[in-house]
């Protein structure tokens, strides 16, 4: 990867680690009165998203106005879109306006990719979520939280820590990238979900599968649960929600035997009493509103080494690299 950011899998170690480590020193933005950089000053980027979403929109927003750029938020309702304009019509559109960079949420698998292949756009491509395919920054964000609290003495990876994932893996674009991600952080994962929220193939996938969440908890540092996708669904793929949440769902009986240091994460929405309740959700171990604050400063991260002028480890090593981010400060 050298100009994108389209699936975890493109990512390196080097690649992780650099961008963990940059949105490590972008955090302590949010400690400051001023929290803005001029890094990004005279760029533009469009947000440009074709499905709803609350926490990724806003937090790339929040990102690029921190890193001083020019945003422009386009929704697919109420644009040229809706009316049948094609994903080229709208990329060629873009770039006739200077786009430096796309940030794409797709409902389509493989969008943010068909992009970044294509010579529509000139700018770097972000990938927000495609279809179920991927959403690389929920899975640096989730890296950098458990980071932070796997890892308090500093530790750079997050190997030998055992994260477990808990439902709906057949429609978790999260689920995707967070297997790639972690495992070439390091980390042994572990799917916990009905078989028939499975996707065909997991078991070529660097991971477990585990149909009993109660024998994984014992040994468990990081549990995340993943919300059942009813609306990327047409059949039936339980019974009830009540058997769901029998088997599957996470509350204080079960919270209790994690380990004393392990945390519960949710990429969000969470859907209280069904895959999580409310007890656990409103607990000290639950990660959900922490993971929302790092994702601001994960993206900043990405950005800023997209396009302030750094390059990832697999780029050219004559491609020009900017300054620290000490020194942007």
């Amino acid at each position: 990867m050298k100009r994108h950011l389209v699936s975890a899998a493109d990512l390196s170690r080097d690649d992780a680690l650099l961008i963990l480590d940059t949105a490590e020193e972008l955090a302590q933005l949010s400690g400051r009165a001023v929290k803005k950089l001029p890094t990004l000053r005279g760029r533009t980027v469009v947000n440009l998203f074709f499905e709803d979403s609350t926490r990724t929109k806003t937090s790339f927003e929040v990102a690029e106005k921190r890193l001083s750029a020019d945003v422009i938020n386009f929704s697919a309702k109420g644009s040229s879109v809706s009316k049948g304009e094609s994903l080229k019509d709208t990329a060629l559109t873009l770039q006739a306006m200077g786009a430096d960079a796309v940030v794409i949420r797709h409902h389509a698998s493989g969008a943010p990719a068909r992009l970044a292949q294509s010579d529509w756009l000139h700018g770097s491509v972000i990938n927000a979520g495609d279809g179920t395919h991927e959403h690389p920054t929920q899975a640096l964000l989730d890296a950098f939280t458990m980071r932070r609290h796997l890892n308090p003495g500093g530790g750079n990876d997050l190997a030998g820590r055992r994260v477990t994932l808990v439902g709906d893996v057949l429609h978790s674009r999260v689920a995707r990238s967070n297997v790639h991600l972690l495992n070439t952080l390091g980390a042994q994962v572990t799917f916990v979900a009905p078989p028939t929220l499975l996707p065909i193939g997991i078991e070529n996938w660097p991971c477990e599968i585990s149909y009993d969440l109660d024998s994984v908890l014992p040994k468990t540092d990081a549990l995340m649960m993943l919300r059942v996708q009813r609306e990327r669904m047409n059949a039936a793929f339980f019974p009830t929600e009540r058997e769901y949440s029998r088997r599957y769902g996470m509350n204080g009986r079960r919270m209790a035997q994690l380990p004393d240091r392990a945390i519960v994460m949710h990429p969000g929405p969470m859907v209280r009493g069904m895959e999580i309740t409310a007890e656990v959700a409103d607990s000290p171990r639950c990660t959900a509103i922490e993971q929302v604050a790092n994702g601001v400063s994960v993206r900043m991260a990405v950005l800023y080494l997209l396009l302030g002028g750094a390059v990832f480890a697999d780029a050219p090593t004559d491609a020009p690299r900017t300054d620290s981010v000490e020194t942007a400060k």
